[in-house]
């Protein structure tokens, strides 16, 4: 894979949840692609991780991204802090989280493992 290709895809993957374009994100992820995030949980498979996202993206209809930097990391991953912002629609409150986001890709460009770690709390796993 071309060494800035991840950050495009990376890139693309977080326009396409800031759109909340559900149907556009589902074929980026391999089939045993697995999705860790500290505040939501571990899910396997492209079915569960997508089951999540919908289910995500109810609680969190106005959810965005903010991202300053992308940085390509070791095996086809590309790095990231953020900030989302968003309303939860449980309980009307404004939800205010950071983290990092590491995102690794199969050599076809897939989405094969995502982690999503709270500030502060990175673990060197990947």
């Amino acid at each position: 894979m071309r060494a800035n290709k991840p950050v495009e895809l990376a890139k693309n993957y977080v326009t396409l949840s800031n759109h909340h374009d559900l149907a556009l994100i589902k074929p980026l992820f391999a089939d045993d692609a697995t999705y860790y995030s500290a505040y939501f949980g571990e899910y396997k498979g492209s079915a569960a991780i997508h089951a999540m996202m919908i289910s995500f993206f109810d609680r969190f209809p106005d959810a965005h991204w903010n991202v300053a930097e992308y940085r390509s990391i070791e095996n086809d991953g590309v790095e990231f802090e953020f900030l989302m912002i968003g309303t939860d629609a449980s309980s009307g409150e404004r939800v205010r989280r950071s983290g990092v986001e590491r995102i690794y890709f199969t050599l076809e460009g897939l989405i094969k493992q995502i982690a999503v770690y709270k500030s502060g709390n990175l673990s060197q796993s990947g």
